[in-house]
């Protein structure tokens, strides 16, 4: 968990004035989880890379979050995302790489992402948002961020073994129940809407769906999601692992194992 946090954070604010418009484009607006671009859903956390984005650098802080609501611009920053003209909530901003959430309001179909710093905009570039875009956080390029029952990371030195209860972190995954609200930090659990669609392959195989023991919203963090699962017993060492509802499937990842 603390890998994940790290990915999304920065840790000072540091002053340099862009000396243009902020410049980026389709191709340069991520998904935070695995970096693809065009894979993004309501809900997701996303990330758009490019110049002169920030006057500086600067991460969310539990200061910067009122009664449970999360900020549409971080202090001191000017910087505003907006999707479909709505403000989106930034994780993270400096001049080349901004994090936000995808308002979960949004309804799946065409939208348009625009980054406007104290009235100077970026251009409006358009975006496709799927009901799922399925994406698990990475720990480096081969493994996935995973962590047993207490909250210990799963390493190729501190490998799980089946049998094991596992958490995932992912984002993408649609609509909960209850529903998440606008800008709201969640505060408990709430299973996926389309659970009933949402499997995960380990080694290109289903896995029983009475191994997945929760998949949906972790409280305390807007568009992160995790999968509480148990490995089975028949898995080799470091299983290739997808995490799909219906026809949306994840990149493929490993289990350290």
């Amino acid at each position: 968990m603390r890998a994940l946090v790290l990915s999304l954070a920065a840790l000072s604010f540091i002053s340099t004035l862009p000396a243009d418009a902020p410049i980026y484009s389709t191709d340069s607006l991520v998904n935070s989880a695995d970096n693809q671009s065009g894979w993004l859903a309501p809900n997701a956390i996303a990330t758009l890379y490019g110049r002169n984005l920030a006057y500086g650098t600067r991460t969310l802080s539990s200061d910067d979050i009122r009664t449970g609501v999360l900020p549409t611009v971080l202090p001191n920053t000017g910087v505003r995302v907006l999707v479909n003209g709505l403000p989106a909530n930034p994780y993270y901003v400096s001049p080349t790489q901004i994090n936000f959430l995808i308002p979960p309001n949004l309804l799946p179909g065409p939208s348009t992402v625009q980054l406007v710093i104290d009235g100077l905009a970026g251009p409006q570039i358009p975006v496709a948002l799927a009901a799922a875009a399925p994406a698990l956080f990475q720990l480096d390029q081969q493994n996935v961020i995973a962590t047993r029952a207490d909250g210990s990371l799963i390493t190729p030195t501190t490998s799980a073994k089946p049998g094991d209860v596992i958490v995932l972190y992912a984002t993408g995954l649609g609509p909960a129940v209850p529903p998440v609200g606008y800008g709201e930090l969640p505060r408990s659990l709430a299973p996926l809407q389309m659970l009933t669609d949402f499997h995960v392959l380990l080694d290109g195989n289903a896995i029983d769906p009475s191994a997945i023991a929760y998949a949906g919203i972790a409280p305390g963090f807007a568009g992160l999601y995790q999968i509480n699962l148990i490995l089975p017993g028949s898995i080799g060492s470091n299983p290739e692992i997808r995490i799909g509802i219906g026809d949306a499937v994840s990149k493929t990842g490993s289990i350290s194992r």
